[in-house]
């Protein structure tokens, strides 16, 4: 049966020949193009520099917004639309963090209170997984918990890490008074990042320390016969903020009811630039925009380009969109969202969803792969949470983003004081918007989609399937009751 299915895509091709030839002939020509013009990075090193952070509701926020608006009015879009929505936002403020009586540099992790001022005892609780709090009682009750934001050393094969924000939940509920993080990446590299599950205001301080310091936290209540002591001060801002996400919108040709949106974050946190987080995925999907008008893109369904703000603060601009979506009944006619989220230099594609066509994504990897070999026609179908992907997910519209091949050290800062544009790579963010135009034609021009949209029983099967439904659930976003 594997052998048959390396060879089912081949056939597909031979028997739709006149189609794909004519695809082929597009893909040759988008390639050539974006090697000679694409202009993503150098777009992203003009807003580093220009701009800075991209924090929502922020005036840096509002400038990257307009900026993104202005390179699309000039590549040619006639309708390019800010959709505004105003939600409640964080920033921080001020922090000191102590340590029996000794400084530890620190951050604060988003969203917690606007005002904290506390002391406790340290609880070391290794990876912060619920097995780790199995047992425990109250020992936690008004004293401080430790965790490490990765999984230590000694952690047992298999074992599924959570996002931060669950961590900090985990330990709120066994009573904490605060929650410090330490974070995985050497050098003293501080993360942030919310710390908030349902996005609202955290009722205790969470941190971010370094590894090093956190390392050596650990260490001293290992080996201390009495308690080990914190004091956490800090202030931070929450209040009503305005932000805009903007949507470029390109009719298609035979179906424009049907739309494909591909979407990226356009917000960063403030600790540094956002470069990679998402720089290099929402300015591919602006040179991925630029392309389309470029060469003259018109395939059956429409296309939306969709720069989302808010997704570091629980994916706002993304929740805002859906819900506006389901008010006006107009959900369904949006048949697959393709997310770039810290993408670059992809290999391969993964489609989540129900009734996946397996083969439509097989054959349209071989194809890109006859472009240029570096594409290696991965293919993966599976589901995550924790980006823009999710309302979407959550409203039963397939998925698609791609198996990204980059430099696994640029990751390590993520959410960090080190996110610098010089960490991106040109040949990477070409080779994104290459690639990624073909993958977002590819569906958009479909006699037929490779998937379809879940009704909301599929859905609710879909997240149990994959293993979602307590994460949600933590999160608030289960929409199924118990």
């Amino acid at each position: 049966m594997q052998r048959l299915l390396l060879f089912i895509p081949v056939l597909i091709i031979a028997c739709n020949q006149p189609d794909k030839e004519q695809e082929t002939n597009i893909f040759q020509s988008i390639n050539k193009e974006v090697l000679v013009n694409s202009d993503g990075y150098s777009s992203l090193k003009e807003a580093t520099e220009t701009i800075g952070h991209r924090l929502t509701g922020s005036e840096n926020g509002a400038k990257a917004e307009q900026y993104i608006y202005d390179k699309l009015l000039s590549y040619g879009f006639e309708d390019v639309q800010f959709d505004e929505f105003e939600v409640e936002a964080w920033s921080r403020g001020d922090i000191m963090v102590m340590v029996d009586g000794d400084s530890v540099p620190s951050v604060s992790l988003g969203h917690s209170p606007v005002a904290a001022d506390v002391s406790g005892e340290v609880v070391d609780m290794g990876n912060g997984l619920a097995e780790d709090y199995e047992n425990i009682g109250d020992q936690l009750e008004g004293k401080i918990a430790l965790t490490f934001i990765s999984l230590l050393p000694d952690t047992p094969e298999g074992t599924r890490n959570l996002h931060r924000s669950e961590k900090a939940e985990l330990a709120i509920q066994h009573g904490a008074a605060g929650v410090i993080i330490f974070n995985r990446v050497e050098g003293g590299v501080l993360l942030t990042g919310t710390a908030s599950v349902t996005g609202e205001l955290l009722p205790v301080p969470a941190v971010c320390i370094g590894y090093e310091d956190g390392l050596a936290l650990k260490e001293k209540i290992a080996g201390n016969s009495g308690s080990v002591q914190a004091h956490i001060k800090l202030t931070n801002n929450s209040g009503m903020i305005k932000a805009r996400n903007v949507i470029a919108t390109l009719p298609g040709s035979e179906l424009p009811d049907e739309r494909i949106i591909l979407g990226g974050h356009l917000d960063s946190w403030d600790l540094a630039t956002g470069a990679i987080d998402n720089g290099i995925g929402s300015f591919s999907v602006l040179d991925i925009a630029r392309t389309f008008k470029a060469n003259d893109l018109r395939p059956r369904r429409t296309v939306q380009f969709v720069f989302f703000m808010g997704e570091e603060q629980g994916l706002l601009g993304s929740k805002h969109m859906v819900e506006e979506e389901e008010a006006q009944g107009t959900i369904d006619q949006v048949k697959f969202m393709m997310n770039l989220d810290m993408s670059g230099n992809p290999v391969g594609m993964n489609a989540s969803g129900a009734k996946i066509d397996t083969l439509f994504f097989l054959a349209l990897g071989q194809q890109i792969q006859r472009v240029d070999t570096i594409y290696k026609s991965g293919f993966s179908s599976r589901a995550g949470l924790h980006s823009d992907h999710q309302p979407f997910m959550l409203a039963g519209v397939p998925i698609l983003s791609v198996h990204s091949n980059l430099d696994r050290s640029i990751y390590s800062c993520y959410h960090a004081d080190c996110d610098d544009f010089s960490l991106v790579d040109e040949e990477h963010m070409t080779n994104t918007t290459r690639f990624g135009t073909m993958m977002l034609y590819a569906i958009a021009n479909a006699e037929q989609l490779p998937a379809v949209k879940m009704n909301s029983e599929e859905t609710r099967q879909f997240m149990i399937d994959n293993g979602l439904e307590e994460n949600l659930k933590m999160q608030g976003d289960w929409k199924w009751g118990k």
